[in-house]
């Protein structure tokens, strides 16, 4: 998602969406899908499910590096999987390059042409869509060098074009969909609500469009506007975007999605400012990475409720598998990681959604289990 802001332009956005009714909907204006709704999230808030990924693979290859090309080690997202990449290269007994790409086009290119010279036996695309250094990955593709994509392109998987061994990332409309059955079922079925999203990125578009739809199943539910607002220019256009909203539907407005968290940091200050109180309407949920800071403000109640997060460290110990199957000759394992909401009640005053199980269950499938990692 960050690397979009890098290849998207920064289409100017505005407020669009049907005007709201006079009056409130129904409560409880769909109990069939409100039925279902909480059910999926009753699901996704377990913190305890069990390890539903691999438990079978290739023994650890031995002696292998790999370099991690990163977007930008400031964005969140990817700094918390290149430290999941990392701890997981300590057990497996790999080493592993972290070359900071520093969020610009010509930085991420010349990461990637420094992480090529070091002739690893892997390199991870690690928050930008390859296309931004399609020279580099022919580069990497002639030198036999297998190239995973961490949210490198829209699905989770194998990818021809560009060529990735596999993309490790959660299922875009899974996120999208639970994100949705939130509203539904912490509104109890009737909810006004507003979707902050980015439309000059596919990626962003596409997923704000399934939240809308979801949304559009119960029957109580009205989306009151959908906000177009550049990630870049979130921290100036959003205070104002909410300052007009509040206006707008003073009393209507009960919740927010958005594609990412960041839209409620910028959000704060004009809600804080109108006298909202911080664990009151509008009730906000992030269909995002789930950063440390969405945590915080999730866990002290201040104008976020939920976000949906990625398992960061876990999806990189994931990358570091799918290396040890490719580097064994082994397809890739095909997993993606079930959905989770994160909310004031289940995260135990966490800054990152970390489930139980991987790292014992990758740690057998590599023969590793008799050394631990260093945390």
């Amino acid at each position: 998602m960050a690397v979009a802001v890098l290849t998207a332009g920064c289409e100017r956005g505005s407020s669009a969406g049907p005007a709201p009714s006079p009056a409130t909907p129904a409560r409880n204006g769909c109990p069939s899908v409100l039925a279902r709704a909480e059910a999926a999230v009753r699901r996704a808030e377990r913190t305890d499910a069990a390890w539903n990924g691999p438990v079978t693979g290739p023994r650890a290859v031995p002696g292998k590096s790999v370099a991690l090309v990163a977007q930008s080690m400031t964005n969140p997202g990817v700094a918390g999987v290149a430290g999941g990449v990392q701890e997981a290269a300590r057990a497996i007994g790999w080493r592993v390059r972290v070359i900071d790409g520093q969020g610009t086009p010509a930085g991420i290119q010349a990461a990637f042409g420094q992480a090529i010279a070091l002739h690893p036996a892997g390199i991870v695309v690690a928050g930008f869509d390859p296309h931004l250094t399609s020279q580099q990955v022919a580069r990497a593709g002639a030198a036999h060098i297998p190239l995973i994509g961490w949210h490198a392109v829209g699905s989770p998987g194998p990818s021809r074009d560009p060529a990735l061994f596999t993309n490790v990332t959660t299922e875009v409309g899974d996120v999208a969909r639970i994100s949705a059955d939130w509203v539904i079922a912490h509104a109890h079925g009737s909810a006004g609500v507003v979707v902050f999203t980015d439309a000059s990125i596919p990626f962003a578009r596409h997923k704000s469009g399934l939240i809308t739809k979801e949304l559009g199943t119960c029957a109580g539910v009205r989306v009151l506007a959908e906000e177009n607002i550049p990630l870049p220019d979130t921290s100036s256009r959003t205070p104002q975007e909410v300052s007009s909203l509040l206006s707008r539907f003073p009393r209507a407005w009960t919740h927010s999605v958005a594609i990412n968290d960041v839209y409620f940091a910028d959000a704060a200050p004009a809600l804080r400012a109108a006298r909202r109180k911080g664990a009151g309407a509008p009730f906000n949920i992030g269909a995002g990475d789930g950063d440390p800071s969405a945590f915080q403000r999730i866990n002290s109640r201040q104008f976020q409720a939920a976000t949906v997060p990625e398992a960061l460290s876990e999806q990189g110990w994931q990358i570091v598998d799918e290396f040890n199957r490719a580097f064994a000759g082994a397809p890739a394992s095909g997993y993606v990681a079930p959905v989770h909401i994160a909310t004031a009640a289940n995260t135990g005053g966490a800054a990152s959604w970390d489930p139980p199980g991987y790292r014992a269950a990758y740690r057998r499938i590599w023969g590793a289990h008799d050394s631990p990692p260093r945390r």
